[in-house]
């Protein structure tokens, strides 16, 4: 008998969010950004961002959104940072060791983060009731994903994870189908269809959008005040500056806490148990 919900799951995702203190500050030197709304300069890959301290503490971590690093404030490695820190490089630091081992650290970063966000997935997949008939399936996936974050530095170099989030989306997909198809109906009878939809600016206050497919949905500064979107599928969906205030969120699922920090929203937001609303957000009411 599997326990796909309760303690075993919360114990799993907790393993997948991010704990800065075991990591040696990967996102802020592995990763490229542009001078942009979101990021106040230019640096390139494999270069530490100048508010990097020696002691892989960002220096302005209370002041990022004043500072122009909205950006920083909504990534997420989804646990990636320690795994590869701690794990796949038994706790080497990237400054301490020759040039090789940083520039493979930092290229193995993004992979072992694309595989723990495919986990975050796969784990709300099993705490879904409705997803039951692709439970097995999906144990088998979660199974492999981790044997795959497991992998050696030259394994994961080769690993063509791609491939993998194909694999893995079918199951999610599936779910997806499950999950919504009792979710809510539209006028027509079935819940909406948005999967990749250009809503950039949208004008949705109020929209019943229950167990609407959002799959990869365009919300940028889109508002969403008062809107319904219980059993919502929320997989990749762009939600920077979308207005979420005074909307239900209860049961949307595939929501990731990046998601949620990059939106706007209120005390009067309600959302599901997998995510915590977001400090910003009290400053709006």
């Amino acid at each position: 008998m599997h326990e796909d919900s309760g303690t075993v799951q919360d114990d799993r995702r907790l393993k997948l969010r991010a704990d800065c203190g075991e990591c040696f500050g990967l996102c802020c030197v592995a990763l490229p950004f542009a001078r942009s709304a979101d990021f106040a300069i230019d640096k390139d890959a494999g270069k530490p961002c100048p508010n990097l301290k020696t002691d892989s503490r960002c220096g302005i971590h209370t002041q990022l959104r004043d500072k122009g690093f909205t950006g920083c404030t909504v990534y997420d490695c989804f646990g990636a940072g320690q795994k590869v820190s701690q794990v796949t490089f038994g706790g080497k630091d990237w400054r301490s060791g020759p040039r090789d081992r940083a520039r493979q650290m930092f290229d193995v970063f993004p992979v072992v983060r694309q595989l723990h966000e495919l986990l975050w997935y796969l784990n709300e997949a099993l705490t879904l009731p409705a997803a039951g008939p692709v439970h097995a399936d999906v144990r088998r996936a979660l199974d492999k994903t981790e044997r795959l974050t497991r992998q050696t530095p030259e394994e994961l170099g080769e690993l063509d994870v791609g491939a993998h989030r194909q694999d893995v989306n079918v199951l999610l997909l599936r779910t997806s189908e499950l999950v919504r198809a009792g979710a809510g109906r539209g006028k027509k009878g079935r819940p909406k269809d948005r999967r990749g939809a250009d809503l950039m600016g949208a004008r949705l206050k109020g929209a019943d959008l229950r167990g609407a497919n959002l799959r990869g949905a365009y919300l940028i500064a889109a508002d969403l005040t008062g809107a319904d979107l219980r059993g919502a599928d929320l997989i990749g969906a762009d939600l920077r500056d979308t207005d979420l205030t005074d909307a239900d969120l209860t049961g949307a699922f595939f929501l990731t806490q990046p998601q949620l920090n990059a939106a706007r929203g209120s005390v009067g937001t309600r959302l599901p148990e997998s995510v915590t609303r977001p400090g910003h957000w009290s400053a709006q009411g």
